[in-house]
């Protein structure tokens, strides 16, 4: 009998679990944006998605549709978003504008940051927050830090003209 691996192939130790109030509308916007390949599916009840799997790049997302009695919930239940996605991708700015001509909301914009990524963030039509970027540099501690002081200083700043 062969022997059965712990994790999965093609699964990584953590594999995020999105809640969805329409994961069948949402599978299909995240193979547009995200490139998302389809693994599987499972009906669930009354037409939803019981259980989903994705791949995006070499990670795999879980998805389902918010369920009666179920403890998780989706963003619109909850008015907001508890948790979100970090994406790494080979062209941030290509997956980006496709993510928001498919419907995403900027966050944050795009933009070259201390930490040595290109990154921005999206809020997807489904509520759920996805932090997308593409390492660029790779930068020592004391040259972060020394960058982060700038960057703060930089936003405290324009925070201050905003006002």
């Amino acid at each position: 009998m062969p022997t059965v691996k712990p994790i999965p192939q093609g699964f990584r130790s953590v594999t995020p679990y999105l809640t969805l109030s329409d994961a069948a509308r949402a599978l299909d916007f995240y193979k547009r944006a995200f490139g998302a390949q389809e693994v599987m599916r499972m009906d669930g009840p009354g037409g939803k998605i019981g259980h989903a799997e994705i791949k995006i790049g070499d990670s795999m997302i879980m998805l389902a549709d918010e369920m009666p009695g179920s403890a998780s919930r989706s963003p619109q239940s909850l008015g907001g978003s508890t948790a979100g996605v970090f994406l790494y991708v080979e062209n941030v700015d290509t997956i980006f504008n496709q993510a928001v001509s498919g419907g995403a909301q900027v966050v944050s914009p795009l933009e070259d940051m201390f930490w040595g990524d290109r990154f921005g963030t999206l809020k997807d039509p489904f509520g759920h927050i996805w932090s997308v970027a593409t390492h660029k540099e790779d930068v020592a501690p004391a040259e972060m830090s020394k960058r982060m002081q700038e960057f703060a200083a930089k936003r405290m700043q324009q925070s201050k003209s905003a006002h």
